[in-house]
């Protein structure tokens, strides 16, 4: 859930008042019918207003941004690394901040896609089932993450992440982004 601000209030306070306009303006109608249709049309308008101006507000007054974004692939285990620093750049505290990944395989990122881009398998008992009971191997991966919780205005705070590392991945594009809701 949302960390509320005084804007938040602010714009739900419209919607509200907005909200018993309507209603007013539909109780005094005469027609049991046109009423009902008031009533649910002004409703379904503010809730609709509700969810978008709490999502424009967060927008605009939750500012993160991303410092010092590292990876390290581990061999070993097949998993991939991802350590940086979120930092609350708005004036008002976050409830939680998202960090997401997405992995593309080769070539896939510029619009470079050959067939021989797609993983295919090569194995003995590949041969053998003539793709029957193939298993589909994805081309992107995107993963995400709550970095941080309750990140206060000009507070920065250090992550580290780790997924699992699709091993038949070759040259993969990397792309990262970060927010706060």
């Amino acid at each position: 859930m949302t960390l509320f601000n005084y804007w938040h209030f602010i714009a739900l306070g419209i919607v509200l008042i907005l909200f018993v306009l309507g209603i007013i303006a539909a109780l005094k109608q005469e027609s049991a019918k046109i009423k009902l249709g008031m009533i649910f049309s002004v409703t379904l308008v503010s809730l609709f207003l509700a969810i978008f101006s709490v999502v424009v507000v967060d927008k605009y007054t939750k500012v993160v941004k991303l410092y010092k974004v590292k990876n390290k692939r581990i061999l070993g285990i097949e998993q991939i690394v991802y350590t940086g620093i979120v930092k609350n750049e708005g004036n008002h505290p976050i409830g939680k901040v998202t960090f997401e990944v997405k992995l593309v395989n080769k070539g896939h990122a510029s619009g470079n896609v050959k067939g021989g881009n797609f993983y295919k398998a090569s194995g003995f008992f590949d041969f053998f089932t003539g793709g029957y009971n193939l298993k589909f191997k994805p081309q992107s991966v995107t993963k995400e993450f709550v970095v941080a919780k309750n990140l206060k205005p000009g507070e920065a705070k250090s992550f580290r992440v780790h997924f699992r590392y699709p091993p038949y991945f070759r040259s993969t594009s990397q792309f990262y982004k970060v927010w706060g809701h």
